[in-house]
């Protein structure tokens, strides 16, 4: 009973506990809102609070800027934008810039340069944000639109089902902004806020070409059918296409089911046919910028016209081999960067159970986020149910279903406190829609039950209203504050720490891929690169010309004990001069993500006590005991060359990379080949260790002084890790 009402416990959080007192002051003060004649204003209000309660939660949870690792690629991509490119410069050393979500473009494209992997339709809106010097506010107009969009589709079902329109397109935009899931994607930089304000919008303009297609006479010519089809039919193309660009599964799912309800809503007679094509030819060219900015990203970012961004950087970054993506198989499932899920959830694959658990999950955790609790999603099927015989009501409803359904073939949850059930997030604006139908549609059955109550639709509303903001009182609001809370309790960067630490010039090292993704400007007098705490940190500074130098720190242990307390960021110069460079050391992990892998994946890990810390393991893909060489290769800094270069490598490792330590040690084909511009310069074969797991330190190798470009490849089938690599300069043959 606790999971299917929602677990309920006291509120202590302050905005909680203003929650719980609002709760019964909405039966007073919604009903007299409701009962207005001036509905549309109504409306304007409401989006006007749903605006600044999400500028609220920017900064009350948020502290002001973003949290999650997406929310910050989506600002490095929109920030990048705004700059003019399609993917931000990739200087030397390229590791101290590419990370987590980022892919280097193939030479063919252009210039060296890196791309965040997301589709680009909400980056490209967020660099309007960039532009005003406002992105942060970029989410709070979202939040507004969203409520205006709500209640017109609220309005245009209520209207098809005669009921009145006003009350129920004001209940939708009452939904719409108390809804703390919207509250949170319409704050953090996330794409899903714009997604779901695409998909109302999409539909709303499905609806009118639909109604005007209808209306048209059965004499009409095809001059005729265009002017009464152009603008809806525009819109709802440029709706779908940036849909397609920002996410394309929604998009993907929400088409086929316009597609669906404009065949059976035409016909498929001769004028109904006519009327189609025209429709479908309106909407393809409406869709022509979204799909445009589609393709000319993908394609900057993987050289490859009909590419994929997020494809190409989990074949090089993860695995086994074709474990992320839309579909079904043995080995979808990335082990490293949802390795705990994968393991628990998804050991044998993905098919169709673990899909139905998958959709089970998001599905139980999105019933408290479209009206914050539980109970209350009940109200969206009510809604369907009771308008059946309304084609818009289906449509609104067969929406969402639709939408489950294609996300079902991704095997990631995508669900975390305060962002809810995410993936799902897109059609908030439909379930509000229809939960408010469902409530007009019994305030009319108890109308016509109790003549002399009249129209109850306002208290009907207050009460769900109500509930709702207990809801968060009592559990939706302690996940959001989970969120605010987590990971140090605050944005991993923020520029007024530099202006307060007085810095105008030089190069900023920052910890982590969130830190970087906010600190990563591409231009300006300071420039942040990745602090790696190695001497790929000293090559970075020599080869930007030995500029001023500061690392920006952030503690997420200065926050433990201090229940609810941000960590304090710390700007500290650094002084590579202070220390003695002629013996360099590069820890292997600062090299991922790999450039290239096959039949495995490389992937930091740790665990061998001769090798503390962290160490690139490359495992094997296929079955125990397959006869599988596994390759992979990574990018080495061109400043290196003239250096000679010694891999430490870890050997007899166990299948899945665990240390072994007291039985003998696998044999199996180990090769390091160290490549200057793509030619095989040294190669090295370590022989397999005698017993147990065996750190050890390789010859050297000399990389040639002309070198354009370096990496190594990594050639084996056993487990077996790279751990670091020493390199000094080498000179007529000597070592200095």
């Amino acid at each position: 009973m606790s999971e299917l009402w929602g677990p309920w416990q006291w509120p202590v959080e302050p905005l909680d506990v203003l929650a719980l007192v609002l709760a019964p002051l909405a039966l007073l003060a919604v009903p007299p809102l409701f009962r207005a004649q001036r509905g549309r204003r109504v409306v304007v209000l409401l989006a006007c609070a749903a605006a600044a309660l999400s500028l609220g939660y920017v900064g009350h949870y948020l502290r002001g800027g973003p949290r999650i690792i997406d929310a910050t690629a989506y600002w490095l991509e929109g920030r990048t934008l705004a700059s003019g490119a399609l993917a931000m410069p990739l200087p030397s050393p390229e590791a101290s810039v590419l990370g987590r979500f980022l892919v280097p473009t193939p030479d063919a494209t252009g210039p060296a340069a890196a791309a965040v992997i997301f589709p680009p339709g909400y980056p490209a809106v967020l660099a309007l944000g960039f532009w005003l010097r406002a992105p942060m506010l970029v989410g709070p107009v979202l939040a507004a639109l969203l409520v205006v969009a709500t209640a017109a589709l609220a309005r245009r079902a209520a209207r098809a089902l005669d009921l009145p329109a006003q009350p129920c397109a004001a209940l939708a935009g009452l939904l719409s902004a108390l809804c703390a899931a919207l509250r949170y994607h319409t704050a953090d930089t996330m794409s899903h806020g714009l997604a779901a304000l695409l998909t109302a919008l999409a539909v709303l303009a499905a609806f009118e070409a639909l109604e005007r297609a209808r209306a048209l006479g059965a004499s009409s010519g095809p001059r005729a059918t265009l002017q009464r089809l152009l603008g809806p039919g525009l819109a709802l193309g440029a709706a779908l296409g940036w849909l397609a660009a920002t996410r394309p599964v929604t998009a993907l799912g929400l088409g086929l089911v316009l597609a669906a309800a404009a065949a059976l809503g035409l016909g498929l007679r001769r004028a109904g046919r006519r009327r189609l094509g025209t429709l479908a030819a309106l909407v393809l060219v409406g869709a022509v910028p979204g799909l445009a900015l589609y393709l000319a990203y993908e394609y900057r970012a993987t050289g490859v016209l009909g590419g994929s961004a997020q494809l190409a950087y989990y074949a090089a970054s993860d695995g086994p081999p074709g474990c992320f993506g839309w579909g079904f198989g043995r080995a979808v499932g990335c082990l490293g960067e949802h390795g705990e899920l994968v393991g628990a959830a998804l050991p044998d694959g993905y098919y169709l159970a673990e899909a139905l658990g998958t959709t089970g999950r998001r599905l139980h955790l999105h019933m408290g986020d479209v009206l914050n609790w539980r109970p209350l999603v009940w109200l969206v099927p009510l809604g369907a149910l009771l308008g059946r015989r309304s084609r818009e009501v289906r449509v609104l409803f067969a929406a969402v279903l639709a939408h489950v359904a294609v996300y079902a073939g991704f095997y990631f949850d995508g669900n975390y406190p305060g962002g809810g059930a995410r993936m799902f997030a897109d059609v908030l604006p439909l379930e509000h829609a229809l939960a408010a139908v469902g409530v007009a549609l019994a305030a009319e059955r108890l109308r016509r039950a109790r003549p002399a109550w009249g129209d109850p639709t306002p208290e009907l509303g207050a009460l769900v209203a109500g509930l709702g903001l207990l809801g968060f009182a009592g559990h939706q609001g302690r996940l959001h504050a989970a969120l605010r809370d987590r990971e140090g309790g605050a944005p991993m960067f923020s520029a007024a720490e530099l202006e307060r630490a007085g810095i105008e010039r030089g190069l900023v090292f920052v910890d982590g891929d969130h830190g970087f993704d906010l600190a990563r400007a591409p231009a300006g007098p300071v420039e942040a690169v990745r602090y790696r705490g190695d001497d790929l940190d000293w090559l970075t500074w020599r080869a930007r010309g030995e500029p001023p130098a500061y690392r920006y720190r952030f503690d997420w242990a200065s926050a433990e004990g201090r229940s609810g307390a941000p960590a304090r960021p710390r700007v500290e110069p650094l002084d590579f001069l202070a220390k003695d460079h002629a013996q360099l050391r590069i820890e292997a992990e600062s090299l991922w993500p790999a450039r290239a892998q096959q039949d495995g994946w490389l992937w930091p890990s740790w665990g061998a006590a001769c090798a503390p810390g962290r160490y690139l393991l490359l495992r094997i893909a296929g079955a125990q005991g397959a006869a599988t060489t596994a390759t992979a290769r990574v990018a080495l800094p061109r400043e290196l060359a003239g250096h000679a270069i010694r891999p430490r490598v870890v050997l007899g490792l166990g299948p899945t990379g665990e240390p072994v330590p007291t039985r003998a040690g696998a044999g199996g084909a180990v090769t390091l080949t160290l490549l200057a511009d793509d030619r095989i310069v040294h190669a090295w074969r370590p022989a397999p260790p005698t017993g147990g797991t065996e750190c050890r330190e390789l010859e050297p190798g000399v990389a040639p002084v002309a070198a354009g470009s370096l990496a190594l490849e990594l050639a084996s089938d056993v487990p077996f890790a790279l751990d670091s690599l020493a390199a000094t300069l080498h000179i007529d043959g000597r070592n200095h």
